[in-house]
């Protein structure tokens, strides 16, 4: 486990699946990237958090992400990223612990590929999202999906990544 700070923000990043080791060569450039991912998140969300916060990152296998899909989600299938919120999101400012995002390798590097993006590029994207997800935002319906995809959109030029729908909006 690698532990790394922004902010006020504690994120413990556990490596699950060796596969993850194609992102970066050592678990602090991975964590460093996480860490910049959430860092992100929050400040286009513009939650706060209390000093101290944590936030887990787990980096999985397709297999321990398709068990938790089922158990919590009801889908027997694996995803890219699930988020594990601890409180609600009136709570956030003085909760210890905000919640849990854990990603799955194999569709991460998948969809990277299929895509023509970075695995790095995509992880920070999911991380984005994982994290707007833990602070209260949703995508159930059309205004909530555009107003998080324009957090993420924000988020990720902040870091230098292009915007992951762009090339959706052409189909």
């Amino acid at each position: 486990m690698v532990n790394a700070t922004t902010g006020a923000l504690s994120i413990d990043v556990v490596v699950q699946s060796k596969a993850w080791s194609a992102l970066a060569p050592t678990k602090e450039r991975v964590a460093a990237l996480l860490q910049r991912a959430v860092g992100a998140a929050l400040a286009r969300a513009g939650v706060s958090l209390r000093e101290g916060a944590e936030l887990g990152v787990a980096l999985a296998d397709d297999e321990t992400v398709r068990q938790l899909n089922g158990r919590w989600r009801g889908f027997d299938k694996p995803t890219n990223v699930l988020s594990f919120p601890s409180v609600e999101p009136d709570e956030l400012a003085a909760a210890p612990h905000i919640g849990d995002i854990v990603l799955a390798f194999e569709t991460v590097a998948r969809e990277a590929e299929d895509d023509g993006k970075t695995l790095a590029d995509h992880t920070a994207h999911l991380v984005v999202h994982g994290t707007l997800h833990l602070v209260g935002f949703d995508h159930e319906t059309d205004a909530e999906a555009e107003e998080m995809e324009a957090l993420e959109i924000a988020a990720l030029a902040d870091l230098g990544i292009a915007d992951p729908y762009a090339d959706l909006d052409l189909l």
